[in-house]
């Protein structure tokens, strides 16, 4: 059972850096630090997967892989792999207030690659490199490929493959590579051998440094909540590598493609368009993969959020090439039965429930059978004259309740975009006498419920508007881009912080 504590939702590409998006540099150690002075126990994340199509953490390469954007340059210059002109030059003159996706792309693999080749970690190391006195380094390297072999291998031939051939999904490869002939496999493993070695490169700093990052931040009492989409991306790892895991033709296309039907957020539904799990498989294999997958999760993170959570209830499928979300239809998912058999291999854990929107009886019942927490989400409780479950006097205390999430609006932002009658359920439920102070007041209402975990969206601790809005659901191009400015976090805003997880006996 959740004990009554708070924290703070911010995605780590949301920090301020020097290299163009937040990273596990310095500005994280400092974050946390701020965490620690502001009497939070919890960091809450949006995934750390490397970032695919309209650069969502929803939409990775790899449901294990960790996103080489997030490694630190530094570390490299500090290591001499490269120099601070090297690393100044891609980012010279950036946006601090928003990542610029293309610039990123264009600029931060090529300085990646130069510090692989300038490593004692290249296939070939060059002088000073391939010395001795670095043989303790390589060792470690070594032992991470071995921990790692349950998926790094398929997951670095993927990218290898697929920068082979200029990007492309790969359904669009080689027949005998896109259908994991083992001869092509060993074929491509040969020719791409440096190109696999650099990619596990990548993926060994990515968790070099992720798990320093979170010893410190776990030293000063702040744990870190990570986060678990359902689904993986149809162009993955995971999906070429375990093609019958999933609904696909003999192509290796969709049949069918997950999503959500129309409500009252969308007309048409929305259309997330990844490829949906043969359940039947997974329950053969003991749910292998998925188990797998949790493992993972479990040691990057100390609590996890499980993104629709709806899903291993009932699940909706949408016809491959449908242009909406109108004409899916309801299946059902494992259960209890995947949760069951998590426990059974990998103990209890810390989990909480994504389960938003409308559930039946048997979600509630499937919730009630795992004993995890679910959400709560403060704009949800406004919209009806009716009584609410979002309504903090209506929480159980087994929830964490959220002013919003990654997907909604930042609370000015959403206060202000109000009809009139929302905005009077808001000010005579919160006591708002002052629209200017409705932001604090909704941030009190979390904290003061029964809820056992409040976690606020940094963008509402400092009070910000839709410019620093994370994720508008169903849109491309202008989302998950938002950073926090440098001078942000201040000491005043901390002891603020502090002293409302003091009042609410949150500390």
């Amino acid at each position: 059972m959740l004990k009554r504590s708070c924290g703070v939702l911010l995605p780590v590409t949301s920090l301020p850096s020097a290299y163009g998006i937040g990273c596990l540099s310095r500005e994280a150690y400092a974050f946390v630090d701020f965490l620690e002075e502001a009497g939070q126990s919890y960091w809450q994340i949006l995934p750390l997967g490397q970032t695919g199509y309209g650069d969502s953490p929803y939409q990775s390469f790899s449901t294990f892989a960790g996103n080489p954007y997030l490694i630190d340059p530094g570390v490299f210059v500090e290591k001499g792999y490269i120099t601070e002109a090297d690393a100044a030059a891609c980012w010279e003159n950036a946006d601090a207030e928003y990542v610029d996706y293309e610039r990123m792309y264009r600029h931060r693999y090529p300085l990646l690659k130069k510090a692989y080749h300038n490593s004692p970690f290249s296939l070939t190391p060059a002088a000073p490199w391939n010395g001795r006195e670095y043989d303790d380094e390589r060792k470690d390297f070594e032992a991470f490929l071995s921990r790692s072999e349950a998926w790094l291998p398929d997951y670095a031939l993927y990218c290898a493959v697929k920068e082979h051939f200029g990007g492309k999904c790969f359904v669009e490869w080689e027949d005998g590579i896109r259908s994991r002939d083992p001869e092509a496999c060993r074929y491509y493993r040969e020719l791409l051998a440096d190109e696999i070695r650099y990619v596990s490169f990548l993926q060994y700093c990515f968790d070099t440094q992720w798990y320093a990052l979170k010893f410190y931040a776990n030293s000063r009492g702040v744990r870190i909540i990570g986060d678990i989409p359902i689904y993986v991306a149809f162009d993955s790892a995971d999906t070429w590598s375990h093609p019958e895991l999933f609904e696909l033709d003999e192509e290796g296309y969709p049949t069918v493609v997950a999503g959500c039907p129309p409500d009252a957020f969308s007309e048409t539904g929305q259309l997330w368009g990844n490829p949906i799990y043969r359940w039947d498989r997974h329950r053969q294999t003991g749910y292998a993969w998925w188990i797998n997958r949790l493992r993972r999760c479990f040691a990057l993170y100390d609590m996890v959020r499980i993104d629709h959570f709806r899903g291993f209830d009932e699940y909706y499928a949408i016809p491959y090439g449908a242009r909406t979300a109108m004409n899916g239809a309801w299946r059902q998912g494992p259960g209890y039965d995947l949760f069951r058999e998590m426990e059974r291999q990998l103990g209890k854990q810390e989990i909480i429930a994504e389960d938003l929107g409308y559930l039946t009886p048997s979600v509630h019942e499937l919730l009630a059978q795992t004993g995890y927490p679910g959400m709560k989400v403060l704009q949800f409780a406004f919209d009806t004259a009716e009584d609410s479950d979002y309504l903090p006097h209506n929480y159980p205390k087994n929830c964490v309740v959220y002013t919003g999430t990654h997907d909604n609006d930042t609370t000015r932002g959403w206060f202000d975009s109000q009809p009139e009658w929302v905005k009077d359920n808001v000010r005579n439920y919160c006591g708002t006498r002052d629209d200017r102070f409705v932001v604090d007041d909704m941030v009190r209402l979390a904290l003061r419920s029964r809820a056992a975990l409040a976690v606020i969206p940094m963008q509402d601790y400092l009070e910000l508007g839709g410019e620093a809005r994370i994720n508008i659901p169903s849109t491309l191009g202008i989302n998950w881009k938002w950073r926090m400015l440098p001078d942000m976090c201040t000491e005043a805003l901390a002891e603020r912080m502090r002293e409302l997880a003091r009042t609410y006996r949150r500390l």
